[in-house]
């Protein structure tokens, strides 16, 4: 119950910086692939560490995490404005490969090609 505040202040960034990406910055480095999965706050509102999913290659990835860090003062600045919050924290900007890995793995268990058993089969054995 203690960082329900804090809980709801990553979300807001999450959704404030995903609007950003969106309509605010020109970067060509930043794939319009890229999205924003996770916000970890510190509680003292210090460090916001932002993890980022870019769908494409590792060049494409690379740079669109340096595109973001390039423009993390810009977005700090924004969020100051936009949030209304006492400590603007510094933002961290992760390479986030679970969804990638995610499809990995569902593409290894469709090329499986397991058979799905049914009930006759079962019963059978039984």
């Amino acid at each position: 119950m203690a960082y329900v505040r804090t809980d709801r202040v990553a979300e807001d960034i999450k959704k404030e910086l995903s609007e950003m990406m969106r309509l605010r910055l020109r970067d060509p480095r930043l794939s319009e692939m890229a999205s924003i999965v996770s916000v970890e706050l510190a509680r003292d509102f210090s460090h916001a560490t932002v993890r980022v999913s870019v769908m494409g290659d590792e060049t494409a990835q690379k740079d669109s995490i340096k595109a973001l860090e390039s423009a993390a003062g810009f977005m700090r600045r924004e969020l100051g404005k936009r949030l209304h919050i006492h400590h603007t924290p510094q933002l961290h900007f992760e390479l986030d490969t679970s969804i990638e890995y995610g499809v990995k793995i569902a593409k290894i268990l469709r090329d499986l090609d397991v058979k799905p058993e049914t009930e006759e089969e079962n019963a059978d054995e039984e």
